[in-house]
């Protein structure tokens, strides 16, 4: 090979060599704008999982604030109707990611024990008829944004025992002045209708309905 060739070969090998250092510059630019692209994301990926984590918290703590304060409202009608130490619980889990709500009552005994049970198989119905006029207050009191409207009832404590229906009549009369709400009720109870302040009686007459003013 003489030295004109030699020159060539050269040349052919630096022009190689240029093409291939603008390829290593192309292909690490690219690699700079990937591994940047790569920390992004990932710096993204974080922030989404510690707001998805403070949304779960936050989820949490709003859930057992309501929580607490639903059993508080429920334990103190409980407590105020049948005039002893029993408490309304309410057991939190999670069924395939849906929020599940277990209710109890737990009833504590001076001799220093406790029974908890659900609610349809404790004491009868008067309790379940309790826990759900309790429930339906809370709900109503607890509700953002608040719902206004007066507080509809059909037949409250209709399995309440009159050992405990003038407790009861009390609670609502109590209920209406502390949450300045009004109670609109149906009910057969004659104690349940003397505590309002204005009561109607149907009477049917012949198949047609007639209302007075019920004389209290």
């Amino acid at each position: 090979m003489d030295l004109k060739e030699l020159d060539l070969k050269l040349f052919e090998l630096n022009n190689k060599i240029l093409s291939d250092e603008g390829k290593i510059e192309i292909l690490s630019n690219q690699l700079d704008k990937t591994e940047k692209t790569l920390y992004d994301r990932e710096k993204y990926s974080d922030v989404l999982t510690k707001v998805s984590l403070l949304f779960q918290k936050t989820s949490e703590f709003a859930r057992e604030q309501s929580k607490r304060q639903i059993e508080d409202i429920v334990t103190k009608c409980l407590q105020f109707i049948f005039e002893t130490d029993i408490e309304f619980l309410i057991e939190l889990s999670e069924s395939r990611s849906v929020p599940v709500a277990e209710f109890f009552v737990q009833s504590n005994y001076p001799e220093g024990y406790s029974i908890k049970t659900k609610p349809e198989i404790s004491r009868g119905g008067g309790v379940v008829d309790i826990i759900s006029l309790a429930l339906r207050i809370a709900f109503l009191q607890l509700n953002q944004p608040k719902l206004s409207g007066p507080l509809i009832l059909d037949e409250p404590g209709k399995h309440v025992s009159n050992d405990y229906i003038f407790n009861l009549g009390e609670f609502l009369k109590k209920s209406s002045n502390l949450f300045n709400r009004q109670i609109i009720m149906v009910t057969h109870n004659p104690h349940l209708s003397q505590i309002c302040d204005k009561a109607f009686q149907v009477t049917n007459k012949k198949g047609i309905s007639e209302v007075s003013v019920y004389d209290q």
